[in-house]
């Protein structure tokens, strides 16, 4: 019998840790996932063993390294609400930083050295030009960003010092969900645009609102990059395999160049669900960027990266398959026929 070869996935219990087990699955390997469970989902652990632990827990890691003899570590275990950061910035400093800092001491003990790491365009800030390359300055506005960054220039000096391989993989508004509809995205509170809209369509939600319709864009509401998450861990997985035939690894923008309006992204759920949603319009957040597009020139180049499902429509439909499956109908009155929206797009 062949063993598998295993990769420690921190974190492969939430969205996008959990596809890229599944695709970690699929290229064959043995995702070993290590999760505290306080965000992810024990039911998305579907491809691998489960370890219940916490980052700060050095000496499990290093346990759990050796007894899987894991090839490297995929890191997406962070807390990710922006809002929060902003009120709670010790809690997103202590866990994602410290507890990186304990993921990659117990990395040493076990004396494995390539890490995949799960990053953010929210180490940009509000860039001053788009579409935003690697080489644009990091000015967070976040603790959530900053704790991001901060892992990344430790990285850095991991690399210098220690010799550890790492990629940093900054993506920018990872969604969809598993074409399969095995697993998608599922969070609560539930903070994002997609899944947001869709949860109000089927009455789990009641205070859906568009954020901004003022901004500087051709409809007036915010631009940004969708990436689906599937195309997010083919990103990962490659990415693993260039560490482990001893590429030193680097930083990489994954997004698809292309951006789409808060109204466009609306606009294609309607369609799909054939509901409408409410009109409810908000203020701008504070710190909200009128558009956020990446160049992936550079993941294209050099990891071959396609995001070949994240178009719009593929994104819309496999979020609202899975959103349909997970998250049954809670108030029918809440349906407008399709006949009706179609006809209001076309009068």
């Amino acid at each position: 019998m062949v063993m598998k070869r295993a990769v420690l996935v921190a974190g492969g219990a939430g969205f996008v840790g959990a596809h890229t087990c599944k695709c970690l699955a699929r290229a064959g390997y043995l995702p070993v996932v290590l999760d505290n469970l306080s965000t992810g989902h024990r039911d998305f652990v579907r491809w691998g063993p489960l370890v219940q632990a916490d980052l700060r827990d050095t000496a499990k890691i290093a346990e759990t390294i050796r007894q899987h003899a894991c090839l490297a570590v995929m890191h997406f275990a962070a807390f990710a609400f922006v809002g929060e950061s902003v009120s709670e910035p010790a809690k997103y400093y202590d866990n994602n930083v410290a507890g990186t800092l304990s993921l990659l001491t117990g990395m040493r003990m076990a004396e494995c050295n390539a890490l995949v790491f799960s990053s953010t365009c929210a180490v940009y800030g509000q860039p001053a030009q788009v579409p935003i390359v690697e080489e644009t300055p990091r000015d967070p506005i976040n603790p959530y960003g900053s704790s991001k960054l901060m892992v990344e220039r430790i990285l850095s000096d991991f690399r210098s010092a220690y010799g550890l391989r790492s990629t940093a993989l900054r993506y920018f508004n990872a969604c969809g969900a598993d074409p399969d509809t095995e697993i998608g995205e599922l969070r609560d509170p539930e903070t994002h645009l997609i899944p947001r809209a869709m949860m109000t369509l089927q009455g789990h939600i009641d205070n859906f609102a568009v954020f901004g319709t003022d901004f500087d864009t051709p409809d007036g509401t915010a631009i940004r990059d969708y990436v689906h998450v599937s195309d997010l861990a083919d990103a990962h997985v490659t990415a693993l395999e260039q560490l482990l035939s001893g590429s030193p690894g680097g930083v990489f923008n994954l997004g698809t160049g292309r951006g789409y309006s808060v109204k466009e992204v609306l606009q294609a759920i309607e369609k799909v669900a054939g509901q409408r949603l409410p009109p409810a319009t908000g203020p701008r957040r504070s710190g909200d960027p009128p558009i956020l597009v990446a160049d992936p020139t550079r993941a294209r180049q050099v990891l071959g990266f396609d995001p070949v499902r994240s178009d719009l429509a593929t994104i819309v439909q496999t979020a609202w398959a899975w959103h349909r499956r997970a998250h049954p109908r809670r108030n029918a009155s809440a349906r407008v026929a399709r006949e009706d929206i179609l006809a209001s797009k076309v009068s």
